[in-house]
């Protein structure tokens, strides 16, 4: 294959949280560009499977975002780097009433942590032109009975791009905000109610369509290539936002 300008042609790109959905997706568009991907995620088995959807050319590695030795040790030895895209997380759902706060805390340190682990342990061996892509929810500027931690945690993302877009230049730092994905971890959220949310929004997005992992992950390539972008928060939902 010749090398191809203004594509991620023998790009090395990161997705943590690579086993499915977003992540998968974004793997799936990289790979098609003819980059070169390492898949991270904690479940052998779906890790397995993603890599054998992509033809079994990832390379793989399993650990949790949240461990900082092990977000330390795989940075130092996966070589240059050129792009990586956290994509793993759960939303944190708990009424005030009903929080554990320990649980809560844990969250909220969670996720906020493995950015900044991310940030520190690849940032040396990120090229001049590379980026950083974080996933965050839409719940900053959308709030949601049940959610504040989950909006907490999203701030804070945005907040921090901000900050790290200018740490770590000139390599790029930006933020994806999802509505409603349709992905597996919808679904296993939803249960049977998926169907009823599905056609709730074909009605009322302003789209009149659920978005799927394809769309963001197209986002998140652009982002990727477009060099003149950073420290920047852009929202993905169908319009969900302006209702």
């Amino acid at each position: 294959m010749e090398r191809c300008e203004g594509t991620l042609h023998e790009k090395q790109v990161i997705v943590l949280g690579g086993s499915s959905g977003i992540g998968l997706e974004t793997a799936r568009l990289a790979d098609a560009q003819g980059a070169k991907l390492v898949l991270v995620a904690r479940d052998v088995h779906k890790l397995e499977a993603a890599s054998h959807a992509l033809g079994g050319s990832a390379r793989t590695a399993i650990f949790d975002v949240a461990d900082e030795g092990a977000v330390r040790t795989f940075f130092e030895h996966i070589g240059r780097i050129d792009h990586v895209l956290l994509a793993a997380g759960n939303p944190f759902y708990a009424p005030l009433v009903q929080m554990n706060f320990s649980e809560a805390r844990r969250y909220i340190d969670n996720r906020i942590l493995s950015i900044l682990y991310i940030a520190r342990y690849a940032g040396p061996h990120m090229v001049p032109a590379g980026s950083l892509i974080f996933l965050s929810g839409t719940l900053i500027q959308r709030p949601a009975l049940g959610l504040s931690v989950t909006s907490i945690a999203g701030h804070a993302t945005g907040t921090l791009t901000k900050n790290l877009a200018l740490e770590l230049a000139p390599t790029r730092v930006n933020t994806i905000a999802c509505g409603f994905v349709d992905t597996p971890l919808s679904a296993a959220l939803l249960g049977e109610g998926l169907q009823a949310r599905r056609e709730e929004l074909e009605r009322t997005l302003p789209i009149h369509r659920v978005v799927q992992p394809e769309d963001v992950a197209k986002l998140a390539v652009h982002l990727m290539l477009n060099t003149a972008i950073t420290g920047s928060t852009y929202a993905i939902d169908g319009g969900q936002s302006l209702l």
